[in-house]
């Protein structure tokens, strides 16, 4: 069985609409895939009615925008209940904090001479559910001045960057809360990807874990081979999932390809045993 666990669609920053990425997946030959996008469940019902038309199992995913000592950390949230209003609140205070920090990024890249305007915005993205970084980074591809989005990224977006406004996150030990509140299953993105390890050390994953951390995303292409031997000792000795996932992000992110990384199926079935929010768990076939 092939699974992916980590993937966007063009409701938040991939490229490709939900019911596309599914089939997407099924063509790459996944028997299991997540949409995980950021901050919002609103691509889950096309995604699920697109999984039964492929034949693939669909598990209905978030990948959470939080802090930990005042750093950011993605949270993955596994089959959570949907109609959760704590969760849900908090989501769309993310989403809200994400979304208004646009008009004054636009507004300092105008300050450097870039045409970047809330009309060119829509155009190059083409609309989403929710906008932010990576949709400034389509723009300035589209307008010229940059060749990728980690170009946009590096000169301009990232933190310290000339265009780069902070905006609001959860906190992480309150969001793992409100995901199991939710019946959902909390393991954390990518962790020791762009600099995080000194965050995520192993001191601060047990407590992590005391909280309600289910797992950590081991295999993924942010990780160089040491790095993924040393978490997945780490999963090992406190008894956490490890999870791989591709990341996929459509033409948005060059070579995270669909089923580049993967989950080993016992994972998957630890994730689902502790599931308890999604009164679907899995749609599609299962394996």
């Amino acid at each position: 069985m092939t699974i992916d666990l980590h993937t966007h669609s063009r409701v938040s920053d991939g490229t490709a609409a939900p019911r596309d990425l599914v089939h997407a997946a099924a063509t790459a030959g996944l028997d299991v895939v997540a949409l995980t996008d950021h901050d919002t469940t609103l691509g889950w019902d096309e995604a699920a009615a697109a999984a039964v038309e492929a034949g693939i199992a669909l598990v209905r995913g978030i990948e959470i925008s939080t802090r930990f000592r005042g750093a950011g950390v993605h949270l993955l949230a596994y089959l959570p209940d949907a109609t959760d209003v704590p969760l849900q609140e908090e989501l769309a205070r993310i989403v809200a904090g994400r979304e208004d920090r646009v008009p004054t990024m636009l507004a300092r890249l105008r300050e450097l001479g870039i045409p970047a305007t809330a009309e060119a915005l829509a155009e190059a993205t083409g609309g989403s559910e929710v906008t932010g970084r990576p949709h400034i980074a389509d723009l300035l591809v589209h307008l010229g001045v940059v060749r990728d989005r980690d170009q946009a990224f590096a000169q301009y977006l990232a933190e310290g960057g000339p265009a780069f406004v902070d905006r609001y996150a959860a906190e992480l030990v309150t969001m793992i809360g409100l995901v199991r509140g939710a019946g959902g299953v909390p393991v954390i993105a990518h962790p020791w990807g762009r600099g995080s390890a000194h965050v995520l050390d192993e001191p601060a994953i047990v407590g992590l874990k005391e909280a309600g951390l289910a797992g950590l995303e081991v295999d993924h292409l942010d990780h160089a081979p040491h790095t993924r031997a040393q978490l997945r000792a780490i999963a090992g000795r406190l008894d956490l999932v490890a999870t791989g996932s591709s990341d996929h992000h459509g033409t948005g992110k060059t070579g995270h390809d669909l089923g580049c990384e993967t989950t080993a199926p016992d994972q998957l079935a630890r994730i689902l045993d502790q599931a308890a929010g999604s009164p679907t768990t899995i749609v599609g076939k299962a394996g």
